[in-house]
């Protein structure tokens, strides 16, 4: 993985710990988390070559581009939280830590950025059906694409330059399997009220904000199904949007949930914590390419096309 090259006095490594309290059950829990990485890889890559051929339609444009972000997300933390549970707490150097701090943050924005997006595809799908392709071009697509993932790289890469400045002198053990920007920067023997107030800040510029403009779109969808005049054809616009509306709920309520029980659960369970951040940077990557194999017709008969050739005749 290529790491910062950043000048300062943090040249030190640090140590993940794993997870406190639960030491000697690490190998065990290693188990379920192996086998649910090699799900979201598996899965994620075959949903990439399901689409391969259908990246001029939008919805499959970002679903690539959310399975190439799920992938980021869960390859820059489970390896290293595996080899902790395998091996015992591992050192990461300082340079890498702050690598993988803006890996997981950058993937985390960049999946709900996405979701906004196809959120908006699907609003035009049913709001404007006959103007669809005329709005969204290719063109249109790819300058989506470049605004939602320059926006998640702007709004994550200052958290590297808040936490480069920190003096670390009391302690490099991390309690954690990985390095998240809050829990570094609570080692720090300095103040962190930046820290504090900048992680508020992207999580109101870049997630409430996707999460406004996602609400604002399904109610104008729910405004135009209800006008449609059949069931039938009201059961079928609904059917477009299922298996988006799963994808959302699983990535945002355990995300909310998390960011909740950390702000103000004092009396949660650090191991608690920690054991739910891990499960979330997998478990939303491995089931997204279930659920939209599941719902979706062309990506489920696809992938039966992959997996068994010699059906397809």
């Amino acid at each position: 993985m290529t790491t910062f090259n950043l000048t300062g006095y943090n040249t030190g490594a640090f140590t993940l710990l794993g997870i406190p309290g639960l030491e000697q059950h690490q190998v065990w829990i290693s188990i379920p988390f192996c086998l649910i990485y090699f799900v979201a890889i598996v899965g994620n890559s075959i949903l990439l070559m399901a689409t391969e051929h259908s990246l001029h339609a939008p919805m499959f444009f970002f679903l690539s581009m959310l399975a190439i972000t799920d992938l980021i997300l869960s390859t820059t933390c489970v390896p290293k939280t595996l080899s902790i549970f395998w091996f015992g707490p591992q050192r990461i150097s300082f340079p890498g830590c702050l690598t993988q701090l803006f890996f997981l943050h950058f993937s985390f924005v960049l999946d709900s950025s996405i979701l906004m997006a196809m959120a908006f595809d699907r609003y035009v799908a049913i709001c404007s059906p006959l103007r669809y392709n005329t709005i969204l071009t290719p063109r249109t697509i790819v300058k989506i694409a470049v605004g939602i993932s320059f926006r998640s790289f702007c709004v994550i890469f200052p958290c590297v330059f808040i936490v480069n400045r920190l003096p670390f002198c009391r302690t490099r053990n991390v309690p954690h399997t990985y390095c998240e920007h809050i829990g570094v920067a609570r080692l720090a023997c300095a103040d962190i009220s930046i820290n504090i107030w900048y992680g508020f800040c992207v999580l109101l510029m870049a997630v409430i904000s996707d999460v406004i403009l996602i609400a604002v779109s399904y109610i104008l969808i729910l405004c135009a199904v209800f006008h449609l005049p059949s069931q039938d054809a009201r059961q079928k616009a609904l059917g477009t949007c299922g298996s988006h509306v799963c994808v959302i709920l699983m990535f945002y309520i355990p995300a909310f949930f998390s960011i909740l029980a950390h702000r103000f659960g004092h009396n949660v369970p650090q191991t608690f914590h920690i054991v739910f951040a891990n499960l979330y940077v997998i478990i939303p990557p491995a089931l997204n390419p279930i659920v939209y194999g599941v719902k979706t017709k062309k990506i489920r008969d696809k992938v039966i096309f992959l997996l068994f050739p010699m059906r397809s005749y």
